[in-house]
């Protein structure tokens, strides 16, 4: 029985392998467009603040979509609370997370971090107020990576009673704005006073327009003021020249701020109303109200918004939590 080899000509083979060489490249490329686009994702928690860190997430940064469950329950400190969780990622792609851990008497914040949103470190109850025996509480600490001076800065609001002037506020809701900095989330420099706008104010965030260009977005927590406000300054951790009017209306706190194309959005927890807003600026002087362009889920309470890869959400969205 004789059998007869077909021989596939040479130029068939290179076109077989050119084709596979183009397949595999386009897998790569769509693999790595998806690994290495930026979401918006937003930190959240829900009352009574005993179940934990949650997500929000959105491709425009105006319409926002939660991704079920929860990522952390809270462990740090003695009530074991978690509100006002803020995140952001260092130079290393590492996500840091501080939190808010108790309401009154817990001159602390809680501190974790991970590398994918899922793992976590194990918890930290950071005592940065410790120092003085008067300190009523820490409450919603910010983090803000400083890429000038390579530091985390953390400001968070504070009462120390009688330390300071007062309208009707009682002393122990008579609040200022006080930070710390750190490179490695083991040792923070003393806390000092950031910012004292001459009344009280908690809820800070850090904004960089530029270099040597700051923005502190703050509520003024006076009665009957309760709103929100910022001032500018040359350096992250101040000094931080006079407020600003208001730009929102009472009864709003917890900014976010992220920007998108030219604009900047402050994103605020109306909680009168139990409803989110937002306003736009180029700014920080001129600001629109852009409620009717965004979308919230219903019981979002107020974190911060940063960036992660499109890769981390969809692993973040596929954990079944039941």
């Amino acid at each position: 029985m004789i059998i007869l080899k077909r021989r596939i000509p040479m130029k068939n083979i290179l076109s077989l392998l050119i084709l596979i060489f183009l397949v595999s490249c386009n897998t790569n490329k769509n693999r790595n467009e998806t690994e290495g686009k930026d979401v918006y994702m937003f930190t959240s928690f829900r009352e009574p603040a005993t179940e934990g860190l949650r997500f929000l997430y959105s491709y425009d940064g105006y319409k926002w979509d939660s991704i079920p469950g929860v990522f952390l329950k809270p462990e740090a400190g003695t009530q074991k609370i978690m509100r006002d969780p803020s995140i952001a990622a260092g130079p290393d792609g590492t996500f840091h997370l501080v939190w808010t851990c108790g309401w009154k008497n817990d001159p602390a914040f809680g501190y974790a971090y991970s590398k994918d949103l899922i793992n976590w470190s194990e918890q930290q109850h950071i005592p940065i107020m410790a120092f003085d025996s008067t300190t009523v509480n820490v409450w919603a600490p910010e983090l803000f990576y400083d890429d000038e001076n390579r530091d985390f800065v953390i400001v968070w609001a504070s009462t120390i009673p009688f330390k300071f002037e007062k309208g009707i506020e009682a002393e122990d809701n008579n609040h200022r704005l006080y930070y710390t900095k750190t490179k490695d989330f083991r040792n923070f420099s003393k806390a000092g006073l950031l910012y004292d706008p001459g009344y009280s104010s908690i809820d800070a965030v850090i904004v960089k327009r530029d270099t040597s260009d700051y923005v502190l977005v703050f509520k003024d927590n006076t009665r009957p003021e309760r709103n929100i406000r910022a001032a500018f300054a040359k350096s992250a951790t101040g000094p931080y020249d006079k407020p600003s009017e208001k730009f929102t209306d009472s009864f709003t706190e917890g900014p976010s701020v992220v920007k998108t194309g030219d604009e900047w959005l402050v994103y605020f927890d109306a909680y009168k109303k139990r409803s989110y807003g937002a306003v736009s600026t180029k700014d920080f002087k001129t600001f629109t109200g852009i409620d009717e362009k965004i979308s919230i889920p219903a019981g979002h309470k107020h974190g911060t918004i940063f960036k992660a890869k499109e890769s981390i959400v969809y692993k973040l969205k596929s954990i079944n939590h039941e």
